[in-house]
């Protein structure tokens, strides 16, 4: 069984162009990279709702609901930890109440669209993050490789 996850991607425009809010993981899975605000989905709540909660917890931003746009759906296969295996939400917003701020998980960082530090980052965001920022709603499975680091392959279910 995978774990239900949401991730959810602030976008703005800034000086030198579209700009995304990602954060560097201070605690737990994923820790010392770059990564999409998010996390597990609570029981009773909604995809939306858990998205809205964890950026909240996360970076101290309000956003609602409505201003959430559903960017699909991107499932992680471990087969060396099977454990890790997670069902995630993508979510993108426009809009948000609030600027962002440091937690005890995550430390914010704006980052432009154009030069995501993908190197930084889990190395599956390179195969999928460009296509749900730009407007794609994605229906992807990444299945990674026993190292849990690199991937295997990316099974591409979107219909386009």
């Amino acid at each position: 069984m995978s774990a239900a996850v949401t991730l959810c991607f602030l976008l703005r425009e800034g000086e030198a162009g579209r700009e995304v809010l990602l954060g560097l993981k201070k605690t737990g899975f994923g820790r010392g990279k770059i990564v999409g605000l998010g996390g597990h989905v609570e029981p009773g709540e909604t995809d939306a709702e858990a998205a809205c909660r964890e950026v909240y917890e996360e970076s101290g931003v309000l956003v609602r609901e409505e201003d959430l746009r559903d960017a699909g759906l991107v499932v992680f296969d471990f087969p060396a930890r099977p454990e890790w295996n997670m069902s995630t939400r993508l979510f993108v917003a426009a809009q948000w109440i609030g600027e962002p701020a440091e937690t005890a998980e995550i430390l914010p960082e704006w980052f432009g669209t154009a030069s995501l530090p993908v190197e930084r980052m889990w190395q599956d965001a390179a195969h999928w993050l460009p296509l749900a920022l730009d407007g794609n709603t994605l229906q992807l499975t990444v299945v990674m490789n026993d190292d849990n680091e690199s991937v295997r392959e990316v099974l591409d279910y979107t219909s386009r």
